[in-house]
């Protein structure tokens, strides 16, 4: 099954580099997506610019693709969903929810210059990011891609209800699938709280499970690809 891998803010498509290769041995295709913006050079891109790209890796899709998101990026996913429902096998999320119709896409942390740069590791201390070590975290600070302001103060606009009808899968990393249940249930994520079906699958790493456990990672898409 094609398995495209959408990264989060600051990462390009080589983030995913060891999950891929994990995948392909899997018996997968995996297709990793350097977004307009992060890693293209389209400074100016926006975030219809980013969906568009998203939704012409899903049309190039032979069969129904399993599509991935990272982080924020699950917005992402879940706009594909939204725009593609017959198309997709089912949607994976990984460390994140999807943005609900109206909101800002990622308007998280400063503008500077008309784009939104890594904050540096601050923001992240604590369960995000404990099990990077000194090298991981430089490294993905040093790769990161300032994210262009029409990106991350996009707003998200969700229009067709059978996006409910794709499967879900939600992967938890420095959150826990009873948590994650807890926030559905308790109505802060109103998207997968009306989706048909939302599965877990836990894998013990931080927010970035594709530079810490890309082997366990590749695992778990894997599995999500086999039972879509």
């Amino acid at each position: 099954m094609d398995i495209l891998l959408i990264g989060g803010l600051w990462l390009d498509g080589s983030a995913w580099d060891r999950v891929a290769a994990e995948l392909e041995s899997l018996g997968h295709r995996p297709v990793a997506l350097t977004l307009p913006g992060q890693g293209d050079g389209a400074v100016a891109a926006t975030l219809d610019d980013q969906v568009a790209a998203v939704l012409a890796a899903v049309d190039a899709s032979p069969g129904k693709p399993l599509v991935v998101g990272h982080s924020a990026a699950c917005a992402l996913a879940w706009l594909a969903a939204d725009r593609r429902p017959e198309r997709l096998a089912k949607v994976a999320l990984i460390g994140g929810v999807p943005t609900p119709d109206g909101q800002p896409y990622a308007d998280f942390f400063e503008v500077r210059d008309g784009a939104m740069p890594f904050p540096g590791w601050e923001p992240f201390q604590g369960p995000d990011a404990a099990d990077l070590d000194e090298a991981a975290r430089a490294g993905l600070a040093a790769a990161a891609i300032p994210v262009p302001e029409g990106v991350a103060r996009g707003v998200v606009r969700l229009a067709d209800e059978r996006r409910f009808e794709v499967p879900v899968v939600v992967v938890c990393p420095e959150f826990t699938p009873a948590q994650a249940r807890k926030w559905i249930e308790g109505g802060d994520v109103p998207e997968l709280a009306r989706a048909r079906r939302v599965d877990f699958a836990d894998i013990d790493s931080g927010h970035w499970p594709m530079i810490s456990k890309p082997a366990e990672l590749a695992r778990i898409l894997a599995a999500a690809a086999e039972t879509a």
